[in-house]
């Protein structure tokens, strides 16, 4: 196998095959499994799908990534590596159980302070600058521990929240991933670049299965939100800690702006819901309705086109924070920011005037009903001519009231 360390492109097309290929057969095996043992999720009054499906895909993820990741990479000039197979193990068992059996919220959130401890402490794997952002470079080594664990617990629960439609997680994951795998091939990080090549391969025999087939659907759960999440919030610390002037034409000077590009829709949407949630009163964790692929699947009722929507407007911003790369960092966040709130109020528009249309039909024809009620009772209490206006708006009204929220 030494020789495939020194190879150009070929362990970058091998990592990808073998990944793609162990998640692709065990993915049926764990159908399997949580048929004889009853494992799905089942339909509720905050889930998307109708039907009971099983979680297990993230088992999948997970073997096909870290098999293929361990057999290519070249744990020498990685050595911190151990440190993020431990933190993963631990993301992994925690997401595990919760996908067989849920367990609260804090019981997930103290795993997800340890495995972002572990790497913070012992990988160096942490922000240790700020890019010149707000005039701040250097920080302490308190600070950085700090921002660092909110930084990578964050986007843990990002990715782990935006799960919600079918193919979502799995298609910004493999966007975002890509992203950054293309830049650590660029800058001659090769060993990033096999690990982000193994976890595309891994997501992309997965999105086949939860986005495109029906009988053999399966979710990736827990534990396979948790595990993404964790492995691009590494991804975008390395990409600040590698990205120096000395790498040249590949240097990003808006470094952290480009991040948030990168990671905008899961990221952008995880702070919004929970904004409005604390702005209402009630527990920012307490789940709902209110996500943007929630809003969007309302209007197209097809969770393939809100997949493929939200897919489309995180590649967009993608490929303008890294043609605005030389712009000034809160300049480019702020169009970032410009940009997700444009694109998020829009569908929220649409589904919430629909909702006002359906009310107010609703309300016509129970008046209709109404006038039919009492006609019944008394011939010459309501016109004939009221209740032709009430048919004629009912039948002008092109809202189908009977279509799902």
């Amino acid at each position: 196998m030494e020789f495939l360390f020194y190879t150009s492109n070929q362990i970058f097309i091998e990592s990808f095959i073998l990944a793609f290929l162990i998640t692709f057969f065990t993915v049926p095996i764990l159908l399997r499994m949580a048929k004889r043992k009853n494992l799905y999720s089942l339909p509720n009054g905050r889930t998307s799908h109708l039907i009971k499906t099983p979680t297990l895909g993230g088992v999948a993820i997970f073997m096909g990534f870290i098999i293929s990741t361990l057999i290519f990479i070249n744990i020498k000039k990685i050595p911190y590596m151990q440190y993020v197979l431990a933190s993963s193990l631990i993301l992994f068992t925690i997401g595990l159980k919760d996908d067989i059996k849920n367990i609260r919220y804090y019981k997930k959130f103290t795993g997800q302070i340890i495995a972002a401890i572990i790497i913070i402490n012992f990988a160096d794997i942490r922000i240790s600058t700020f890019n010149g952002f707000f005039g701040i470079g250097e920080i302490n080594v308190f600070l950085a521990y700090l921002i660092s664990l909110i930084f990578i617990v964050g986007i843990i629960n990002a990715y782990n929240l935006i799960d919600g439609i079918d193919g979502l997680a799995a298609g910004l994951g493999i966007v975002s991933t890509f992203s950054f795998g293309i830049w650590f091939y660029l800058t001659g990080n090769y060993q990033l670049t096999i690990i982000s090549i193994a976890m595309i391969g891994a997501l992309s025999a997965f999105f086949i299965y939860n986005f495109f087939w029906t009988k053999k659907k399966i979710f990736m759960g827990d534990t396979g939100s948790l595990l993404l999440g964790f492995f691009l919030s590494i991804f975008a610390i390395k990409f600040i800690q590698l990205d120096n002037p000395d790498i040249g034409t590949y240097y990003i000077k808006a470094c952290p702006a480009v991040i948030f590009g990168i990671l905008l829709i899961p990221v952008f949407d995880t702070i919004r819901v929970m904004t409005v949630r604390i702005y209402r009163g009630v527990s920012p964790f307490n789940a709902d309705k209110r996500h943007l692929h929630h809003y969007i699947l309302e209007i197209t009722q097809s969770h393939k086109k809100s997949t493929l929507i939200l897919i489309s407007a995180n590649i967009i911003s993608i490929i303008f924070s890294f043609l605005l790369r030389d712009m000034q960092i809160w300049k480019l966040t702020a169009i970032l920011i410009l940009y997700a709130s444009v694109f998020s109020y829009i569908p929220f528009y649409i589904a919430m005037s629909r909702r006002k249309r359906k009310i107010k039909r609703y309300e016509l024809i129970n008046n209709y009903v109404n006038v039919k009620e009492i006609k019944k009772k008394n011939k010459n209490y309501i016109p004939d001519q009221l209740e032709k206006i009430f048919s004629s708006r009912i039948d002008s009204d092109d809202e189908d009231i009977f279509t799902a929220n």
